[in-house]
């Protein structure tokens, strides 16, 4: 791919829709965080850790995913993992990220949920400070845990309301359906979260779990979701809707033959509001804009399907329509400077 079109996609405006924080701990910051707290870490070195990052399915990555995780101890832990990842995206192009936590992988373990919700939100004021990027909270709950444990931690989250935009579901969907936690996403729109939920490529039953999403709880949005292309009928419907796909293309390729480029470039040309994040970046080594790239080299993306996908990233993301006018405007603006 030329230098000229990496270049110009890294310098693309663009938000973040699908990311989970927990997944944005690099090894140098996992050691960092180690020696800070006082772990001891079977792996003893970068390229040690980095051995460890291979997946052929969901559950072998979760495998890695949730024990990494317990160096994370402290507020001061939580917002550095959050500043980091700000940085990072910022130097991508990223100027808006709504971003997804998982409070149950450290309540768990015994962090208390202020100090989960308290580090992050401190990075978020930082990074805005200082990088002008902007950012919000989406809580997921973990699919593979009892609903009740997913509703006391709705309750937890509540005295937070202001710091929280939406609510998402994640983690091992084999036999744990979106209707499992019905009850507990129509509390969450009652209380004035907006909803999000993971429809995981090439699950089982994952039409019946996206059509689940949107007709029965009636999500604000679907996390990958590209096997809705199995049915035209939840197409049309997620299209009439306006519900907007928050697709991962290199994610995907760890788990899957190949990144669903057809799906997604298939599903942006039907008229879906199909968006490009990076999902978990430091185990699948690719950000916002490498994630971009590697879509626009897979399905041979021209400039004007880029910037569609860049503009996608602000109509579907729960920022004000006057600034999403805004964003759109900018990446108009920055095309024709770069045509």
């Amino acid at each position: 791919m030329s230098s000229d079109l990496a270049a110009f996609v890294r310098g693309l405006p663009k938000a973040e829709l699908h990311l989970h924080l927990e997944g944005t701990l690099e090894p140098e910051l996992k050691f960092r965080l180690a020696q800070r707290n006082g772990i001891e870490l079977p792996e003893k070195s970068v390229d040690e850790v980095k051995q460890t990052y291979r997946f052929h399915d969901l559950t072998s990555f979760l495998r890695v995913y949730y024990p990494a995780m317990r160096v994370l101890q402290r507020p001061e832990d939580f917002h550095d993992l959050a500043f980091d990842y700000l940085t990072r995206a910022h130097a991508q192009g990223v100027r808006h990220v709504e971003m997804f936590f998982d409070p149950q992988a450290h309540t768990g373990r015994g962090v208390p949920f202020p100090a989960v919700v308290s580090g992050y939100r401190s990075a978020i004021a930082r990074a805005r400070r200082m990088l002008g990027i902007s950012a919000e909270l989406i809580l997921c709950f973990l699919r593979d845990h009892s609903a009740e444990y997913a509703m006391a931690t709705l309750l937890e989250a509540l005295p937070y309301k202001d710091w929280i935009i939406g609510v998402g579901l994640d983690s091992d969907e084999r036999g744990n359906p979106p209707s499992k936690f019905d009850a507990v996403f129509q509390r969450a729109r009652a209380e004035g979260f907006l909803l999000t939920m993971h429809c995981d490529i090439d699950q089982q039953n994952s039409i019946e779990h996206i059509r689940q999403a949107l007709e029965d709880i009636e999500v604000d949005r679907l996390d990958h979701g590209t096997n809705i292309v199995e049915d035209d009928r939840l197409v049309e419907l997620a299209k009439s809707k306006g519900i907007a796909l928050t697709c991962c293309p290199v994610s995907n390729s760890f788990v899957t033959a190949q990144m669903k480029s057809d799906e997604i470039v298939g599903l942006l040309n039907r008229g879906l509001t199909v968006t490009v994040n990076s999902d978990d970046p430091a185990y699948f080594g690719a950000y916002a804009a490498d994630n971009y790239l590697a879509l626009a080299e897979q399905a041979g993306l021209e400039i004007d399907q880029l910037a569609e996908l860049a503009k996608n990233s602000f109509r579907a993301s729960w920022i004000t329509p006057a600034r999403q006018d805004q964003f759109l405007r900018e990446i108009d603006a920055y095309v024709a400077g770069n045509s």
